[in-house]
């Protein structure tokens, strides 16, 4: 387990190795993670679009944590509502009242979607399937007062998108494993190794095309997952097929039904 003043020292010195924390529990070998839920059929980030997910066997729900006006937690890709719902102003103009008010926009019409809470999703996913939590705009503190609350202290994995937010969760959870996208710039075993040693990780994110046999081998040789986005308007079984052969054990997907099937096609899950 890391502690902030080992990551201080290692940032200083580029030396020596570390224990990764050890991610939720999974029933497959091969990891899915559902990119905003099951979003093929209902809206990204809706709860209906989580239970999709739930149903199609993927390992994770991947969820977009943001913070409403009188501090309530939500799960929202974008800044604002504008995109994903009938309203105007970004996420943390409204409060939790006014952002239940708004309807998501789905491809059926005739349905209601709302904005769902953090806790609607947690209760949702508890014993059903792991949260992988893009943290975007929260607290650390607020956030795993509810997991704790919900008992989802094993269920959760963080995706972190600041420094800031790495330190909070190393100093409110030492526990919960934080997961980082390697940088574009690494290309190598040593540049990997560097950046490791400096951020300790406990598990990689980025796209899946950067990563090599080499890289893979490395980070299995560190015990350190590697589960990389591969969603994209034209994903497929080619990319599936390319990912395999690369290595790969879980990735992020826009279509975790098909690579599910794909997968129990294949043998591997």
């Amino acid at each position: 387990m890391r502690s902030p003043f080992s990551i201080l020292i290692l940032m200083l010195t580029g030396l020596g190795t570390y224990t990764p924390n050890p991610v939720p529990a999974a029933k497959h070998k091969f990891i899915v993670i559902a990119h905003r839920g099951d979003h093929v059929i209902y809206p990204e980030n809706s709860l209906e679009a989580y239970r999709e997910a739930i149903k199609n066997e993927a390992d994770y729900i991947e969820i977009d944590l943001r913070t409403t006006k009188d501090s309530q937690l939500v799960s929202m890709h974008d800044g604002t509502v504008n995109r994903m719902a009938n309203g105007k102003g970004t996420v943390s103009s409204f409060t939790l009242d006014e952002l239940k008010q708004l309807k998501l926009k789905g491809k059926d019409s005739t349905q209601t979607y709302r904005i769902p809470t953090f806790a609607e999703i947690l209760k949702l996913a508890k014993n059903k399937i792991n949260i992988y939590l893009d943290f975007k705009a929260a607290d650390p503190t607020a956030a795993y007062k509810m997991i704790k609350a919900y008992g989802m202290e094993k269920q959760v994995l963080v995706y972190i998108n600041s420094q800031a937010q790495f330190t909070g969760w190393l100093k409110e959870a030492p526990k919960m494993p934080l997961m980082l996208s390697l940088p574009d710039s690494v290309k190598s075993v040593s540049g990997m190794q560097k950046f490791l040693d400096a951020y300790q990780p406990d598990l990689l994110d980025g796209d899946y095309s950067q990563y090599t046999p080499a890289l893979l081998a490395y980070a299995a040789s560190m015990k350190l997952p590697v589960w990389p986005d591969i969603q994209s308007a034209g994903e497929g079984p080619a990319d599936w097929d390319k990912a395999l052969q690369k290595g790969l054990t879980g990735l992020q997907t826009d279509h975790p039904a098909a690579l599910v099937k794909y997968l129990k096609d294949k043998g591997l899950r």
